[in-house]
């Protein structure tokens, strides 16, 4: 444990910063430099550490890629089921469905990790399957879906106040 102590004290650092530097994603790339870490763990001693290190996480970037693109896929079609889904609205259902339209644009508006980890807790998947599911930690599961809800609020909120002063743009002070 001490050598992976030294490894990550040595290492750490300039993981995150190729890795922010490649996604774009300081949050995901401090998830895949834990994710490196762990597989160090699992892995035992190298040759060439920074390398291997280097490495990995250069496949761990790779494999996010090709899965961001399968649940891209999945969430069009489940998208695209809920289009065909035919509703006969009430008046006072037509708001419901102004809400649920506008929180479905905030969590298509977050970042695709979030997203689909917010999706598969709701659908009920425990944190061992989400972990499973997205190639991560089972640690970091808990703190995806703490972000993701955090964000969601603000997006959902930000939403909210531009169409209300769309609604009432203009009627400055009239009811």
């Amino acid at each position: 444990m001490d050598d992976l102590d030294r490894l990550f004290r040595e290492y750490h650092a300039p993981l995150v910063r190729y890795l922010t530097r490649r996604l774009g994603d300081r949050d995901l790339a401090e998830e895949l430099a834990q994710e490196t870490f762990l597989r160090a763990m699992r892995h035992g001693p190298v040759a060439s550490e920074r390398s291997w290190l280097f490495a990995v996480a250069t496949n761990l970037v790779r494999d996010e890629a090709r899965r961001d693109a399968r649940q891209r896929r999945h969430l069009e079609l489940l998208r695209a089921e809920q289009v065909e889904q035919v509703y006969e609205p009430e008046p006072t259902t037509i708001e419901r469905m102004q809400e649920a339209a506008l929180a479905r644009r905030a969590v298509d508006a977050l970042a695709e990790r979030d997203r689909v980890a917010l999706l598969m807790k709701e659908e009920g998947l425990d944190y061992h399957e989400i972990a499973s599911a997205l190639g991560l930690s089972v640690g970091s599961v808990g703190t995806t879906l703490s972000r993701a809800r955090r964000r969601l609020v603000e997006v959902y909120e930000s939403m909210q106040r531009e169409r209300d002063e769309k609604e009432t743009g203009g009627a400055h002070g009239h009811s």
